[in-house]
């Protein structure tokens, strides 16, 4: 009974924040941005068809999507913004003409008050919607067919291999013939088309675009809407109310210092005896360092891209991994070790829970090992064939690259790792199904346990809802469903619940306490979480409400992280309690860097850009991997580590472990983390951020304005903390194989031995 009050507020949450997220769901479906049955000028010349831009999003993603450029501010960050630079380049093909038919000068040279009249003559063009929901056709005059031809073919010269765009190509790090089929090339040229289109076009009834009037662009009146502004003040209010009612509710509840008289001497952990299929879990964690190796060596290369776009200190690395294809693999293997490191976790401590280790645990533990191979290897070669164009439509949607953030890789492979998931899930409960017979009083944190670990595998299958040619709007719907759900949401429980399972099984903290904790703390942060998702898709061609409920709760998301260094003070105290404690330390030191992490970069970075009148500046800027540094690394990475650590803790042999390589790992980490984003991708986005709001997304991200001496010097200062960091990361893969060979072990053992009056710890039974 003491627990119902909890369960029902989290079955609420859970119900509600569905629901709504489900009904607005659907009012994206129908008020996504209709893509034309055709698109004819105003004489009637049939231009293209609904389907050359079906198969232009196509051709898109499998360029690699995302992964060059971006559209709709999702993505990639060296080239432009699709949609932003072709609507630019599309208006000022209109100026232009004007001002040379009217006054035979190009606009630029026009005085303010011609500006302002052409200006106007432009707008009422260019934003009226004239798309006939009942014949499906969009009809344009003759003179947008001009203009839509003419930025054609600079986009034709860029993406294949016009000599007089080489020095585009080096700036946007675009290798040559990108796109090597012209037929190709016409229909993407259709793509960029229409995601412009949705940006300027207005809404039937309304005097806002599909995009909510994203990209800024004042020479088409895209201005920030009032709604815009009216939620991002109701953000700040919603932030400031939810921070002073959860400091009360901290000060009221606010839990008794440790009684350092009921800590156990010893460490309950060291009866421990690792079943087979625990000792199984430790090559997960041999692949998870090797990953990270590979992972950091990509993101380096991939940034070097940014100051020498085709090639790595003169050798052409592009001919064979161009920029597309390092950062897929970069952002696809964060995802890939994070979740091994987190999924062989829970395949240890199920069995160590329960104290039972199921038939056949072990064969289940290995076989889905090769499976993760299997994806990893499988998936990344995919979407190499498919970026250097050696793939059909249809295979590269199946086996090559989807272009979507995140979620890149081929639907084959998306399936293949959903099986696994459930396979893994699987595994779970039945190791850990035991425990509820003879665990009463902590069945409620089991049942967390359980619900979490179905949920990871569960909402990885929304990234099955869109298909080859899903309209990007709601393409976009869903794979938010996989990125901020599933990864920021339901592995933020599992790890939550993760670590209090360790602390509890460790005797550090109470089943009461921590079962209270949990579930309260899940149901603030999905609370704000859940309805969080839509802060995503303010300008993704989403209907004005999805802005209200993303701006409102994405600002709830930010009040649990506000309090957060009472977790981090809580761990780091517990860090230095006991002597035999002190062997965890840096387990619980990457703990207390998540607690940190989540603050900064989750709390501060993510806020930063979270309310709506920021976002309509920054999205699509280098503002956007400051958060997705700190949060994904700093808090999911950290987190992964401090698993990992505490994993091979318990594998390895109960020597001391030398502090010294460790430690230095640990602070490189950390320190080069922070000094990568302080001192270039920060700086880099505030400079962005005003060139947005003075120019224009278009400027903030075109080459006259990365390619400056200043923006140059805040590239190449990035060497110093991506060096430190790379540094730490090197130093930890050297620590972890050290646990094997010796080399990070002292001779003495880290622990006091069992007292022979006290009985020993629970053994886990084979």
């Amino acid at each position: 009974m003491k627990y119902r009050n909890l369960w029902l507020g989290f079955i609420a949450v859970i119900v509600g924040s569905f629901a709504v997220l489900g009904y607005y769901g659907i009012e994206i479906y129908r008020e996504a941005p209709p893509i034309p049955a055709k698109v004819v000028t105003t004489s009637g010349k049939v231009l293209f068809t609904g389907d050359d831009i079906k198969d232009g999003q196509n051709v898109w993603q499998s360029t690699g999507g995302q992964q060059l450029g971006s559209v709709w501010g999702h993505g990639a960050y060296i080239a432009p913004d699709w949609s932003a630079d072709w609507l630019h380049k599309e208006a000022m093909y209109f100026l232009d003409y004007w001002a040379q038919q009217e006054k035979g000068v190009l606009y630029d040279d026009l005085d303010e008050e011609t500006k302002a009249m052409l200006e106007a003559r432009l707008q009422k063009q260019i934003r009226a919607n004239t798309y006939d929901p009942e014949t499906g056709i969009l009809t344009v005059s003759d003179l947008r067919a001009e203009a839509i031809a003419e930025v054609g073919k600079h986009y034709t010269g860029l993406f294949m291999n016009d000599p007089a765009l080489a020095k585009h190509r080096d700036a946007y790090a675009m290798k040559d013939n990108t796109v090597e089929d012209p037929v190709r090339m016409e229909k993407l040229n259709t793509f960029f088309f229409w995601t412009s289109w949705a940006c300027v076009t207005e809404r039937p009834g309304k005097k806002i675009t599909y995009t909510n009037n994203w990209p800024a662009e004042k020479l088409v009146a895209n201005e920030p809407s009032s709604d815009l502004i009216i939620w991002t003040g109701f953000s700040v209010i919603i932030l400031i109310a939810g921070v002073g009612m959860l400091a009360y509710y901290y000060a009221s509840n606010r839990e008794e210092e440790i009684d350092h008289s009921k800590l156990p001497k010893q460490d309950p952990l060291l009866g421990l005896t690792a079943t087979p299929s625990m000792k199984a879990t430790l090559k997960y964690f041999w692949i998870v360092t090797a990953l990270i190796l590979v992972q950091v060596t990509l993101g380096v290369v991939s940034a070097h891209y940014g100051v020498e776009g085709q090639a790595l200190y003169g050798f052409p690395l592009a001919e064979y991994l161009p920029y597309s294809i390092t950062r897929t693999w970069h952002v696809q293997l964060a995802i890939f070790w994070i979740a091994t490191s987190w999924l062989a976790t829970g395949l240890y401590i199920a069995p160590a829970v329960s104290g039972h280790e199921p038939k056949f645990q072990k064969l289940g533990v290995n076989f889905l090992f090769v499976c993760l191979l299997i994806i990893v290897a499988g998936s990344l070669a995919g979407q190499w064939y498919g970026i250097m164009q050696k793939l059909g439509y249809a295979e590269n949607f199946w086996f090559g690259h989807q272009g979507y953030e995140y979620v890149d890789l081929g639907r084959f492979w998306q399936i293949f790792l959903l099986v696994g998931l459930f396979l893994w899930l699987g595994l779970m409960v039945r190791a850990i199904l035991p425990a509820f017979r003879n665990d009463v009083e902590g069945r409620h944190l089991l049942g967390m346990f359980l619900i979490s670990s179905a949920a990871i595998a569960i909402f990885y299958a929304s990234g099955l809802m869109w298909g080859q040619h899903t309209n990007l709007a709601i393409a976009e719907y869903w794979r938010w469903w996989v990125v901020h759900l599933w990864v920021e949401g339901f592995f933020e429980v599992f790890a939550t619940v993760v670590i209090a399972f360790l602390f509890v099984r460790m005797g550090l903290l109470d089943t009461k306490i921590a079962t209270t904790t949990v579930l309260f703390s899940t149901i603030i942060f999905l609370f704000g979480g859940i309805l969080g998702t839509f802060h995503h898709l303010y300008f993704s061609g989403t209907p004005t409400a999805v802005m209200a409920l993303g701006a409102t709760f994405s600002a709830l998301e930010v009040v649990p992280l506000v309090l957060i260094g009472f977790e981090a003070y809580h761990n780091l105290q517990i860090s230095k309690l006991t002597l035999w404690i002190r062997a965890y330390k840096w387990p619980i030191y990457s703990f207390v860097a998540v607690a940190f992490w989540n603050l900064v970069g989750a709390g501060v970075f993510g806020f930063v850009i979270n309310p709506p009148i920021a976002l309509y500046y920054m999205q699509g800027l280098n503002t956007t991997p400051v958060h997705a540094h700190t949060a994904l690394f700093g808090v999911y990475g950290m987190l992964g580590i401090g698993l990992m650590l505490f994993v091979l803790k318990g594998l390895s042999k109960r020597r001391r472990w030398k502090n010294g390589v460790i430690s230095f790992a640990f602070w490189s980490i950390n320190i080069g983390l922070a000094l990568m984003v302080l001192i270039s991708v920060l700086p880099i986005g505030l400079m962005q951020t005003w060139a947005s709001v003075e120019h224009g997304l278009w400027y903030a991200r075109s080459m006259e304005f990365m390619q400056t001496d200043t923006m140059n010097v805040l590239r190449w200062l990035r060497v110093i903390g991506d060096t430190i960091f790379a540094g730490g990361v090197l130093a930890l893969a050297w620590f972890i194989i050290g646990l094997k060979t010796g080399w990070s072990l002292e001779e003495d053992e880290d622990v006091t031995p069992l007292i022979e009056e006290e009985a020993p710890a629970k053994q886990v039974r084979s």
